[in-house]
């Protein structure tokens, strides 16, 4: 089977673009006609076989969602992963992402397995993702997992979405507020520097201060934007060094407010992710694989591998967690009673549950401290470029008074 791109005419006289795959350009033709299209175009896509690479393609956090939930639907009503991708891409809006399930339904027809094409679409399909799909195979029940997989998905994706509505004021006051001094100490700032220039009066300290910021704003403000976004890129280059990445995640993790927020933040993907592993079948080091992928702390991941390989020597799980003084002691003793209550999964889902909303709480409360330390902050900024304005204009306002 082949992927072929193709345009068409519609039943109500709309143009149509998109994928489909058959064994040919003439069976493409027809199926499309079967559909009541017309076809205009029918070319075969560029593209390389499961066997020789990685295809290219994306999918949004939002399409990844709904994708996975239609899967578990379909797949537990009975049909088969060929067929559910296929019915899923034709009703997919957006191009990318029907281009992204077509790639993976044609490596499904080639035969690979359903794990197997989801990696030559890696971009789209993160590891942990394929990880759970695999372990759902293996298992024999790949519907009930995809549900699982999905439900996972939702609530990560929630959590974030929270999380950055409630940066947007903050930004949006901090950019302001960066706006209107950049105004002040570009035109306002030199406007009074003139007025005293032709007086020939001694400025005070403060408003000399200000005056060399706008000095220096005016004279190489073209330049040092620029220069702080090339150094902002190459900063980030050094902090994907793993020796900088580690000493950084480290330190972020010992803050005294948002050091609590990143390693609930963590520690609750981790359990999520090991929980929806184990609770398809998944053995315990394979769990601990997915959930160290799932993370984004470089501290997490090498505990996560140090845990992985004491469990492979004999150690209990909730042993190894605790070695490693990085995971919550809640967290560890909800692993305890899990493995002796033999309910391991059940154990890390309610953890997890339990750390996002604790992590829900932190982040209000954060970022409840964090809105009026900002105002309070750019405030102060502002009050003082105005003060230093206001200074020499009272210090003209008393010479004219004394003469």
């Amino acid at each position: 089977m082949a992927v072929f791109d193709y345009v068409a005419i519609g039943a109500d006289g709309k143009r149509a673009t998109g994928v489909i795959t058959a064994d040919s350009a003439r069976s493409a033709r027809k199926e499309l006609r079967l559909k009541q299209l017309s076809p205009l175009e029918v070319k075969e896509a560029r593209q390389k076989s499961a066997s020789a690479g990685r295809q290219k393609g994306s999918m949004s956090g939002k399409d990844l969602v709904l994708t996975t939930r239609q899967l578990a639907m379909l797949i537990k009503s009975g049909a088969t992963v060929e067929e559910a991708l296929g019915a899923i891409a034709s009703e997919a809006e957006k191009p990318g992402a029907r281009r992204v399930l077509m790639n993976v339904r044609g490596n499904v027809q080639e035969g690979y397995s359903f794990s197997e094409s989801l990696s030559q679409s890696s971009k789209a399909f993160p590891p942990y993702y394929r990880a759970v799909v695999a372990a759902g195979q293996t298992s024999g029940r790949l519907g009930d997992v995809m549900e699982r997989l999905a439900t996972h998905l939702e609530k990560s994706r929630k959590l974030r979405s929270k999380l950055l509505s409630a940066l947007i004021y903050p930004a949006v006051l901090a950019v302001g507020a960066l706006v209107v001094v950049v105004l002040l100490l570009i035109f306002v700032v030199p406007a009074v520097v003139e007025q005293f220039q032709t007086v020939g009066q001694d400025l005070p300290a403060l408003p000399n201060a200000v005056i060399g910021a706008s000095d220096f704003l005016r004279g190489w403000g073209l330049i040092v934007v620029p220069a702080i976004g090339l150094g902002a890129w190459l900063l980030r280059g050094v902090f994907r060094t793993p020796a900088v990445k580690i000493g950084w995640d480290r330190f972020v993790l010992r803050l005294p407010l948002l050091g609590k927020v990143i390693k609930n933040a963590n520690a609750a993907q981790f359990a999520r992710t090991f929980a929806t592993l184990s609770g398809s079948g998944a053995t315990v080091p394979d769990a601990l694989v997915a959930a160290r992928g799932s993370v984004g702390n470089e501290v997490f991941r090498q505990a996560a591998t140090k845990v992985r390989r004491q469990v492979e020597e004999g150690q209990p799980l909730n042993r190894a967690m605790r070695a490693t003084e990085v995971f919550p002691p809640m967290l560890v003793h909800m692993v305890a009673s899990g493995e002796r209550g033999g309910d391991l999964p059940a154990m890390m889902g309610r953890a997890a549950d339990y750390m996002e909303d604790e992590l829900d709480s932190s982040a209000t409360v954060a970022l409840g401290l964090l809105e009026p330390l900002l105002i309070v902050l750019l405030a102060g900024v502002v009050a003082v470029i105005v003060l230093a304005i206001m200074l020499p204009i009272l210090q003209l306002n008393t010479m004219a008074i004394g003469a």
